[in-house]
């Protein structure tokens, strides 16, 4: 397992992406997989990073674990509690202009990976994204 604590703010995206893309190479992660992790982890991080500590900055810690042949991504962060899982999905049926704004990212996220769980566990935000890594 390898884990990194970061401080949840965009500029800290790149150093985030660096971090996943080692790790996921080094667990043989199909380039398919890894471009669906990729886009999952910048939607989540920047979420954090916008929203968790406004109008501060606090900390982001990410953890990337293989177990078998899926790969474990965990998001920890002590902002303010927020499931994103909660929310409904929005209606992709709808256009554009007739749908609410805001969650089609979290939807995306959603449909991309194999599994994703949310936990507020001792005043911490958890989120784990689980993905097959072939």
């Amino acid at each position: 397992m390898a884990r990194l604590d970061i401080k949840a703010e965009t500029d800290s995206l790149d150093k985030v992406t660096e971090f996943i893309d080692e790790q996921l190479e080094a667990a043989d992660c199909s380039m398919k997989a890894q471009m669906q992790i990729e886009l999952a982890v910048e939607e989540i991080f920047v979420n954090i990073a916008h929203y968790a500590y406004t109008p501060s900055i606090g900390m982001a810690g990410i953890t990337v674990e293989t177990q078998g042949d899926s790969v474990l991504i965990t998001f920890e962060d002590s902002g303010v509690p927020y499931d994103p899982l909660a929310k409904e999905d929005p209606d992709v049926t709808l256009s554009a202009q007739d749908r609410s704004v805001g969650g089609l990212g979290i939807f995306m996220v959603k449909k991309s990976m194999d599994d994703v769980r949310y936990a507020y566990i001792d005043g911490k935000n958890i989120l784990t994204l689980e993905k097959k890594l072939r």
